[in-house]
């Protein structure tokens, strides 16, 4: 009987941009829905509410493009400044070099001599590969793509942000506060739940989690425009 390989599902590939994903969107449906609610409570019109909402979203969205772009750029950064350090290290070095790679293997439950052989050949067939994924940790899958990151969080927080925008175009004025939050805290929770099972976790524990300080923001915000508006 030929030998069949079974289907394998992982999920450390979707790491770069499901996070990046999830923080837009999620940031994008807080953030926006806050001020939203904020202004509300501070009883403004709802021309003053949408004005608000909709600069919150286009700031929010640059600002969060922005971040991104600035911090996994520092990120892929240290990690090629690490790879070209490794790469003359294995031009000066070869034999200290291939000595530290069997160590990790033995480390890692090879035998000694075994774990010399599979150094030789991963070396032989690419040596900084092989030290980049052993020794640095740095892989395809996990490494660091600015671009990427940046355009998945402003896409994914421009969508979140607009959910209670049409919220409260839709609303009646009297229930934008309640409509906005109750709209948001079910998204979040939809989310959170989605964004869990993208990543193999629970979906429960997802869902609770973004909902519980989704709705802290909210009350916060509330009550702070509701101070300030009265004391206005």
């Amino acid at each position: 009987m030929p030998h069949t390989l079974h289907p394998e599902r992982h999920f450390t590939q979707r790491i770069g941009w499901l996070r990046a994903s999830v923080l837009g969107a999620n940031d994008g449906i807080v953030s926006t829905a806050s001020l939203v609610v904020g202004v509300a409570a501070a009883q403004s019109t709802r021309s003053s509410v949408l004005v608000a909402g909709l600069a919150g979203l286009v700031a929010g969205a640059m600002s969060m493009a922005t971040g991104e772009y600035i911090s996994v750029s520092s990120q892929a950064d240290t990690e090629q400044a690490d790879l070209e350090r490794e790469r003359n290290e294995l031009a000066q070095w070869p034999d200290v070099e291939l000595d530290e790679l069997q160590n990790i293997y033995v480390e890692r439950g090879l035998d000694a001599d075994l774990a010399r052989r599979v150094a030789e050949q991963l070396t032989a067939h690419d040596a900084l590969t092989a030290h980049a994924r052993d020794e640095l940790g740095i892989t395809e899958a996990l490494s660091a793509k600015p671009i990427q990151a940046a355009l998945a969080s402003a896409a994914t927080f421009s969508v979140g942000a607009a959910l209670p925008l049409v919220i409260a175009v839709l609303a009646p004025t009297g229930l934008i506060i309640a409509l906005v939050s109750a709209g948001s805290l079910v998204s979040l929770a939809v989310l959170g739940a989605v964004a869990a099972h993208a990543g193999g976790a629970g979906r429960l524990r997802g869902a609770i989690r973004v909902t519980f300080w989704s709705a802290l923001a909210l009350a916060l915000t509330a009550g702070v425009g509701r101070l300030f508006g009265t004391a206005v």
